[in-house]
């Protein structure tokens, strides 16, 4: 290693450990921050943002970045890692220190905003925020340049590439092909999923979900799981990433699957190379592919049949007077029962789409200035009257359910539909990688399904994009025809 890549390495890393420390912060302020401490909070995070900044956008750094830029010596995945560190040194010139400090503290302020309006079930109390949030977020864009829409700038932060029009696109085939087709579900006869909803001891619940963490490959010694309003992970480094999720001691449903579905996140940052912390090397390729391994583990795996097969002895044990005299292949189907509602979170696997798509139109009328956001709350029911005919019976249940808002994320939202399409694409390639797939989920065995996602997703890092990431596993760019023929086949054998 020459020494100005190792004067290169050194210094990411620097950043990394500052950004874990952030992420630190970030994680006890959704888990066990004292109220009182929000406003020292923001302070602290503002403190570390800028320094994180501070020490990226260094100019003895970036002399560092562009001579390596002509370094012939380096190895290909060197010079990969020089070219994207360049890619996000550009980016993050165009914001001062004092720019990314006042981003840190209103997202801290939001976030508190919005956990005490949730509660209260009152949007008012977050509307000031949310304003100044999606200001700031109208103000990045500006500042990072775009060709075509101001969305497109917030896109590229969360899955560099993609526009709104992309989206259009996507989301044309969800209107297409997908809502149709649940519509034809919605007129069958419907799977009952009483089983699901009774009393479930909030410890046992926890209980089982370890279990499955753990027989995923989530290595419990680099993590842990905790309890938050709204379920995430973070990671600060390989060896520490965390899960959280919540539970509804009324419905199974509520912490099981966000325990999965945030497991599948972590495993991902649990594969990355840790020699390479601070490094594109040691990052997500992007929050697309990042939701596919959540979204493959909550959906392809954990409602399937196979996964069931392993572990539903244990639900029967663990709760006997609910799924006692349940079948296998009633669980199965209550599991994945299709059935409108108000939750993103809660969604089936088909309707989720439409939680999502909801997200995508309101947040691109924000950024146009179509909608303000006092005007957020009617046009959101509105929307969840158009496309679920569902309606909306408050504020917590509606416009405030997620958290990403206060968090600044906007752009963030599509990611989750991109994920899942990136999902059933990956999927049925380890089906046919892996023929016996099926087989070993069906015994609990899921380390051959990781040791592949391992080797085709996470250990490449940042090293690829998206779309080359999908096209080394699957031969081809995402194709929204592996989605629909998942559905397809499971909800044809679901709903007969």
């Amino acid at each position: 290693m020459s020494e100005q890549y190792k004067a290169f390495s050194e210094q990411l890393r620097k950043i990394g450990l500052i950004g874990s420390i952030g992420g630190l912060l970030a994680w006890d302020n959704e888990v066990y921050k004292p109220e009182k401490a929000t406003e020292i909070r923001g302070e602290q995070t503002a403190f570390v943002s800028g320094l994180a900044h501070e020490y990226f956008t260094a100019p003895e750094f970036e002399k560092i970045v562009l001579a390596l830029l002509n370094d012939k010596s380096l190895s290909e995945e060197q010079s990969i890692n020089v070219q994207k560190v360049h890619e996000d040194l550009v980016k993050q010139k165009k914001f001062s220190k004092a720019f990314i400090q006042k981003q840190s503290l209103l997202v801290s302020e939001a976030f508190a905003k919005w956990h005490t309006a949730k509660t209260e079930n009152n949007f008012l109390l977050f509307e000031n925020s949310l304003e100044k949030i999606v200001a700031l977020c109208k103000e990045s864009a500006e500042i990072l340049g775009y060709e075509v829409h101001p969305y497109d700038a917030l896109l590229d932060l969360y899955e560099p590439g993609m526009t709104t029009q992309k989206l259009k696109v996507i989301f044309a085939n969800v209107k297409e092909q997908l809502v149709p087709y649940y519509n034809s579900l919605l007129a069958k006869q419907q799977v009952d999923d009483a089983c699901l909803h009774g009393t479930f001891d909030q410890q046992k619940q926890w209980d089982i979900s370890i279990a499955l963490l753990r027989q995923m490959g989530y290595d419990m010694a680099a993590g842990r799981q905790d309890y938050a309003p709204h379920p995430f992970s973070i990671s600060m480094h390989p060896t520490d990433v965390r899960v959280t999720t919540r539970c509804d001691e009324h419905n199974l449903s509520e912490l099981i699957w966000s325990a999965i579905h945030e497991g599948g996140h972590a495993l991902y940052e649990q594969g990355l190379d840790a020699a390479y912390f601070g490094q594109p090397q040691c990052s997500a390729a992007s929050l697309g592919i990042h939701e596919s391994q959540s979204r493959l583990w909550e959906n392809n795996v954990g409602r399937s049949l196979s996964y069931w097969k392993a572990n539903y002895p244990l639900m029967q044990k663990t709760f006997p007077e609910s799924f006692a005299n349940v079948s296998l292949n009633d669980f199965y189907k209550a599991i994945n029962k299709v059935e409108p509602g108000l939750i993103r979170t809660n969604a089936d696997e088909i309707s989720y789409h439409l939680h999502v798509l909801i997200r995508f139109e309101i947040e691109v009328a924000l950024m146009e200035g179509e909608i303000s956001v006092k005007e957020l709350p009617a046009y959101w029911n509105s929307k969840y009257k158009e496309y679920l005919a569902v309606d909306v019976l408050s504020d917590a249940l509606g416009v405030l359910q997620d958290v990403h808002w206060s968090h600044g994320s906007l752009g963030y939202f599509p990611t989750y539909s991109i994920g899942s399409f990136y999902a059933a694409q990956f999927y049925s390639h380890a089906e046919k990688n892996m023929p016996q797939l099926s087989e070993k989920i069906e015994k609990g065995e899921m380390s051959e399904l990781l040791d592949w996602l391992r080797t085709n997703i996470h250990r490449k890092g940042r090293l690829y994009n998206s779309e080359e990431i999908c096209a080394q596993v699957t031969g081809e760019k995402l194709n929204f025809d592996y989605f629909m023929n998942y559905v397809k086949k499971k909800y044809d054998g679901i709903y007969g």
